[in-house]
C-alpha cells in the first residue's frame, strides 16, 4: 500500500512563501491521485489543489492565483509551493493519495490514505 508524508510547514509573515513536500513511498499497481488539502480550527476541510500521475493538475478557486502543485521526476515526491500568504491560510495542510483504478485487484485497496499533516502559520 502507498503511504504519504508531508513536511514543510512553519511560521511565516504575510506576504511570505513556503513550499510543503509530500513524500510517497510503498508500491501498488493501482493508478492514484495526489491531493492537498487544509482544516483550521473550527473549519471543515477545504480542498486545495490536485495533480495526476501524467501531470495533470487542478487548484481551487482560492488558492489557483497563489499556489502551484508539482511533482518531481521519479513521482515519488509531490509540492505545493505556496506564495503571497495570507494570515487566512493558516491550517493544518494534510496531503492525501486518492485511488483512481477501479479495476478488480484494486477494490481491496483504500480509496483515500492521508498523511500526518503539517502546520503552517501565517502572521499578520
Amino acid at each position: 500500500q502507498v503511504q504519504v508524508a508531508e513536511s514543510g510547514g512553519g511560521s511565516v509573515e504575510a506576504g511570505g512563501s513556503l513550499r510543503l513536500s509530500c513524500a510517497v513511498s510503498g508500491f501498488t499497481y493501482c493508478n492514484y491521485n495526489i491531493e492537498w488539502y487544509r482544516q483550521a480550527p473550527g473549519k471543515e476541510r477545504e480542498f486545495l489543489s490536485r495533480i495526476e500521475r501524467d501531470g495533470l493538475t487542478t487548484y481551487a478557486d482560492s488558492v489557483k492565483d497563489r499556489f502551484t502543485i508539482s511533482q518531481n521526476s521519479a513521482k515519488n515526491t509531490i509540492y505545493l509551493q505556496m506564495n503571497r500568504l495570507k494570515p487566512e491560510d493558516t491550517a493544518m495542510y494534510s496531503c492525501k493519495k486518492e485511488r483512481r483504478d477501479y479495476t478488480p485487484y484494486c477494490q481491496t485497496e483504500p480509496v483515500s490514505v492521508w498523511g500526518q499533516g503539517t502546520q503552517v502559520t501565517v502572521s499578520s
